[in-house]
């Protein structure tokens, strides 16, 4: 897939709060609540235009029961997709729209991605950084499965500051 970069794009949030309200009438009362992350959740930060979407569950195993359903309305359903104990729903084909990445509540690494938006949220030379990093990648890589892997080692060292970040926050 080619990588598409955007401006950050104040109907993200609509995107998400939409994409939220559909979710919740299929997967019902396995739902704890919804988490927008990624780029498309930073004001000011350029990205692919594609909503990362957390959706915090009680039973991560219940959640494969949705596979066909979520098939039949149009979701590739990709299961944990590298991670353990996640479950990733991708919707809208070559064009996509959404990532749902579907954790139980207890998960680890929900605390990663939640961490790393709200240190971006409130630092923005980081913000700067990261999207002239990306700029330079779109520039060098077409394919987005190279362009993700280029990426990663700076995402690492930017989610270790993120943590850190977090760490020393007044309680």
């Amino acid at each position: 897939m080619k990588v598409r970069l955007s401006e950050y794009d104040k109907n993200w949030v609509r995107m998400f709060d939409n994409e939220a309200q559909f979710l919740k009438e299929i997967f019902g009362d396995e739902i704890i609540k919804f988490e927008h992350f990624g780029s498309t959740s930073v004001p000011g930060m350029n990205a692919k235009p594609v909503i990362d979407m957390m959706c915090l569950v009680k039973d991560i195993k219940k959640i494969d029961s949705f596979n066909e359903r979520m098939r039949i309305l149009g979701y590739d359903v990709a299961g944990e997709w590298g991670i353990q104990g996640r479950r990733l729903f991708r919707k809208g084909g070559e064009n996509r729209t959404h990532h749902i990445h579907v954790y139980q509540y207890d998960n680890p690494q929900i605390r990663r991605h939640l961490v790393l938006r709200d240190y971006l949220r409130t630092h923005p030379d980081e913000i700067e950084k990261y999207r002239s990093f990306k700029e330079e990648l779109a520039e060098q890589y077409d394919d987005t499965a190279f362009y993700s892997k280029a990426k990663k080692p700076f995402v690492k060292e930017l989610e270790q500051r993120a943590l850190n970040w977090f760490e020393n926050q007044e309680p």
